[in-house]
């Protein structure tokens, strides 16, 4: 059934209720309204007209909307009276428990479970002279006619031209025979024997319900709730037709579905060439491009908007973060993406590819070398990201001495827990994170000792870990490169959010779909930022403000010179032509710091004139000042534009069944890196328990001979002794 309403105030379109979500939206509307008229109708596309309800809305605590519907089955009832719905009204079952299921009760029709099905199909078989499109067609008919009055049936004859059809219960007189009408693609139906003698087969559990047949019918509710689960599906589908499926039905059925709704995943892989061509139509300026092995099978598939690569060599920092998402599609791979920061430290998508195997160090090269074509500015390239010997080299190679690579320091730290797993307890390897991090923020060669020699003190092994983990890549006061203050890679958070909606879809779908969301952004934050009325964007003006309150209470010693002494809480050396204070933080932010205010403040300098330009608020409004255009008939190429490139999906597939959430690092923070581990209750040992434990094992053996008892004895004394 269908389930609608008017808005108020507008009797030209209905609403359709078909979850909870519209069931609460309707109440907040009609929350003081006297009554509500709520349409209910059957969804099988009958002429048959709608019931409408005008009972008076009761009043509760809540404020909901009740006996405001005729719950109907076919043929429609309105016999109830106002008082009976009140009774038994779902509405206000489902607002009282918010978080039970929408669900109608059908009274006495309801509990027929067969009804919804026999309604619907009872007819889809007519008799002789019934005509069908296709043979295809009238097996989808005979399979709904099947289920609606309760019996199996089998094929004797199925060719091009004819099928024959019997009752598969011996002995019984149900024939069905069909042909193709000469001359014609029509299907009519010649013969027919309407008499069941064996009152009905009962079908086996789930053979009536084939893939495709289940896949048509949750295809509307696949399409408003993404996320229906298979038990839900198995669910439904016996309680509204009486048919039950098992778990890899509904998941296989659910799949079925999705391609329908969505398009084949095989199919969008022969549609990239014509993506990649209506891409850069659409899109002049862009860069689109894919790869494919000897035997025509996707590669690899790159590319990066105008509205990007404009908006990097405009407005953006020279600094960019690599990453990748791994994909848990049909046929799996792996996103790599390159993002810049804003002038407000927001996450700007440059680029992305969906390459076929992550782990292939050649694909990261491929990527990079698209890549430069995309970021060619003045100014060397500062890179954050993983330092992988495959990532490393693809760097250096690609943009040589032009850029600088610093190691995201979250994989640095998840690289230190690993390697020390097992050796020390989770609140040591806890602390040896956390004053690694600390270290990779001093601002000078003192503060970066003391971290490490805190690190020294808890284990020496630790200790030596870090110096040899070349500090030059991660720690602030080493690194020869600017990344204004970034040590990790965690923009790549905005993709993975993205990716999230879009994972299961086909290729073209997925990477149109993060088409959409960048176009969105850069909109979005176009408008918003035309609306500044400051100098700096807003994250970096609140910063500049803070830092300018601290420098009130500050001393500062003139000079004749450009270099001047500040006295706070520390005494720091500021040298405005250089843009340089002693305590780094004007360096490595680009900003200026509470010291160099503090000495702007004294000499009637403007501290805006010492800002890093891509902090302006007019430096922002050039990142976005281009747009990211749609890409019409992103299914491929109508009649007449033919594509000679010929794209097969890769050979490596998902494995069958559900699938499994494939591990990624974490963005946050560095102690979510940390997982506590087991430790033994007997010997207080790491990475096992003591059932498993070692040392229980020697023990019991030792007492059960007195000579090795006394050996162990002997040897624990000497050690006490020394």
């Amino acid at each position: 059934m269908l389930i609608k309403y008017f808005l108020p105030g507008n009797k030209k379109t209905l609403i359709m209720i078909s979850k909870d979500k519209d069931l609460k939206r309707m109440i907040n509307f009609f929350a003081n309204a006297d009554q509500v008229d709520v349409f209910v109708m059957p969804n099988d596309g009958a002429t048959r007209p709608p019931v409408v309800s005008t009972a008076p809305a009761s009043r509760s605590s809540r404020t909901t909307v009740s006996a405001a519907v005729v719950l109907a089955s076919s043929p429609i009832e309105t016999s109830q009276t106002d008082n009976d719905l009140n009774e038994t009204n779902p509405f206000d079952i489902a607002i009282q428990n918010e978080d039970a299921p929408l669900s109608l009760a059908y009274g006495s029709n309801y509990e027929n479970q067969h009804n919804k099905a026999a309604i619907q199909w009872e007819n889809t078989i007519t008799g002789v002279e019934q005509r069908f499109s296709s043979f295809a067609e009238f097996r989808e008919a005979l399979h709904k006619f099947s289920i609606a009055h309760g019996f199996r049936y089998k094929y004797k004859k199925s060719d091009s031209h004819r099928v024959s059809v019997k009752c598969k219960a011996e002995g019984c007189p149900w024939r069905v025979y069909v042909s193709r009408l000469p001359t014609t693609h029509i299907i009519r139906i010649k013969k027919m024997n309407t008499e069941h003698t064996c009152n009905g087969v009962a079908a086996k559990v789930g053979y009536r319900a084939t893939k495709g047949w289940v896949g048509n019918i949750i295809k509307e509710k696949l399409r408003s709730s993404p996320n229906y689960r298979p038990k839900d599906i198995v669910a439904d589908i016996k309680r509204e037709y009486g048919v039950q499926l098992n778990y890899s039905q509904a998941w296989r059925a659910k799949g079925i579905a999705k391609e329908q709704l969505q398009g084949s995943y095989k199919d969008a892989y022969s549609q990239l060439p014509y993506f990649c061509q209506k891409i850069l139509e659409t899109n002049p300026g862009s860069l689109a491009t894919f790869d494919t092995k000897p035997d025509s099978s996707f590669h690899r598939f790159f590319v990066s908007f105008h509205a990007s690569i404009s908006g990097f060599q405009n407005g953006c920092r020279p600094l960019i973060f690599l990453d990748d998402i791994p994909l848990d599609a049909k046929y799996q791979g792996t996103l790599l993406i390159a993002t810049a920061a804003d002038g407000d430290d927001g996450v700007f998508p440059l680029s992305f590819a969906v390459v076929d195997d992550e782990t292939d160090d050649d694909n990261w090269f491929w990527f990079l070398s698209k890549l430069k074509s995309c970021s060619l500015i003045s100014q060397p390239i500062t890179f954050v990201a993983n330092f992988t010997k495959g990532l490393q080299d693809s760097i250096a190679n690609v943009f040589g001495g032009e850029c600088f690579h610093a190691y995201c320091l979250r994989y640095v730290a998840e690289k230190l827990n690993n390697d020390l797993k097992g050796r020390f307890s989770h609140e040591a390897r806890r602390l040896m994170v956390q004053d690694l991090y600390a270290a990779a923020y001093a601002p000078n060669v003192e503060a970066f000792e003391q971290c490490i020699q805190d690190i020294k003190a808890i284990a020496s092994e630790a200790y030596d870990w870090v110096v040899n983990s070349e500090p030059q890549h991660w720690a602030n006061v080493f690194f020869n490169g600017t990344r204004y203050n970034h040590v990790t890679s965690n923009f790549g958070q905005l993709f993975y959010d993205w990716v999230s909606d879009a994972v299961e879809l086909p290729i073209t779908h997925m990477i149109d779909v993060l088409r959409g969301k960048l176009m969105e952004l850069i909109y979005t934050r176009r408008v918003d930022s035309n609306r500044w009325t400051t100098t700096l964007t807003p994250s970096m003006e609140e910063k500049l403000k803070n830092e300018s309150l601290k420098a009130r209470s500050f001393q500062v010693l003139p000079s004749e010179s450009s270099v001047f002494e500040v006295h706070g809480e520390t005494v720091e050396a500021v040298d405005i032509s250089q843009w340089d204070c002693s305590c780094k933080g004007w360096q490595l932010t680009g900003l200026p710091c509470c010291h160099a205010i503090a000495v702007f403040e004294c000499v009637g300098k403007n501290a805006y004139d010492y800002c890093s330009r891509y902090f302006m608020a007019e430096s922002y409004r050039n990142t976005y000042a281009e747009s990211i255009y749609p890409i019409p008939d992103v299914d491929g190429p109508v009649e007449g534009e033919g594509i000679s490139v010929i794209v097969t999906p890769p050979p490596a597939k998902r494995p069958p069944g559900k699938p499994g959430r494939r591990a990624k690092l974490k963005q946050a923070g560095s102690l979510e890196l940390i997982r506590r581990q087991m430790q033994c209750s007997k010997c207080k040992g790491l990475g096992h328990n003591k059932k498993t434990c070692k040392e229980v094992v020697e023990t019991h053996e030792a007492s059960s001979n007195p000579e090795v008892l006394t050996i162990q004895m002997d040897e624990d004394m000497h050690t006490d002794d020394s």
